[in-house]
């Protein structure tokens, strides 16, 4: 994975956690539900990104 989707996943990871608590904390449940689905986002491309590189590796060896 290149640093920069890791720099732009963990963003978009923080952005959802942050509009995940503002949601909790003004009671608006439609905020809460975008910054749960930012979250998710972020977490399966992050995933993604690494069975690439660990094919890559496989590949390597």
């Amino acid at each position: 994975m290149g640093l920069g989707d890791k720099i732009s996943n963990k963003a978009k990871e923080a952005t959802g956690k942050a509009k995940e608590g503002v949601g909790n904390a003004t009671n608006n449940p439609d905020l809460k539900a975008e910054g749960h689905k930012d979250k998710a986002v972020a977490n399966a491309k992050q995933a993604g990104e690494n069975v690439k590189d660990a094919a890559k590796d496989l590949k390597g060896k």
